[in-house]
């Protein structure tokens, strides 16, 4: 399976397309580090680790690799680098700010890398709820939501990696032959090959 039609495949898994995507499959890089709001996109290693665990909270480990396993947050950090506009840098950004801003607020102080499991979830699901309500009202040209943003990098990174398209989905590195209809139960993981 080729990059296209794995990204294709993950904008069916968000309903729409991913930001960014445009830019990644016509292989643009944006020009060399831009200081954006007083911050650059070269990421540190505990913005990679920020990223790993917004991830890894968003697609856990369990009987199959989490988003940690498969690098997510260094794959955020490459994509937003590379591929996003500078106007989507900025949202991403000063979303890593506001994630942790609503964090503090919601968890008595305490900043997102500080709180339990369990604190990250609530918070996670109530910034979801979130951006589904900003995007059914967004305008056309209004920027997209810094979580949602979060969100389809880490689906994007995690169902194009090795561990989520090997472990997550069902694979064959070297399919045989053509077979058009394929008897599906209830239960089974999708294809990563076709």
């Amino acid at each position: 399976m080729n990059r296209r039609d794995a990204l294709a495949r993950v904008g069916l898994l968000l309903g729409g397309t991913i930001i960014g995507a445009e830019a990644f499959l016509s292989g643009c890089t944006n020009a060399p580090e831009k200081k954006i709001g007083g911050a650059g996109t070269n990421f540190s290693t505990d913005d990679i680790a920020f990223f790993d665990e917004v991830a890894e909270t968003i697609l856990p480990a369990t009987d199959t690799p989490g988003a940690k396993d498969a690098k997510v947050g260094q794959f955020m950090a490459i994509i937003v680098k590379d591929c996003y506009t500078e106007a989507d840098q900025k949202v991403f950004i000063a979303g890593i700010q506001k994630l942790n801003d609503a964090c503090k607020q919601k968890n008595n102080g305490k900043s997102f890398m500080d709180c339990t499991p369990e604190e990250r979830t609530k918070l996670l699901i109530d910034l979801d709820k979130e951006q589904k309500d900003y995007t059914a009202k967004k305008k056309k040209d209004d920027p997209a939501h810094y979580f949602r943003m979060m969100k389809e990098l880490t689906l994007w990174g995690y169902f194009t990696s090795e561990p989520g398209a090997t472990k997550a989905l069902r694979y064959v590195a070297v399919p045989g032959k053509y077979e058009g209809c394929i008897d599906y139960k209830k239960g089974d993981k999708a294809w990563a090959t076709s």
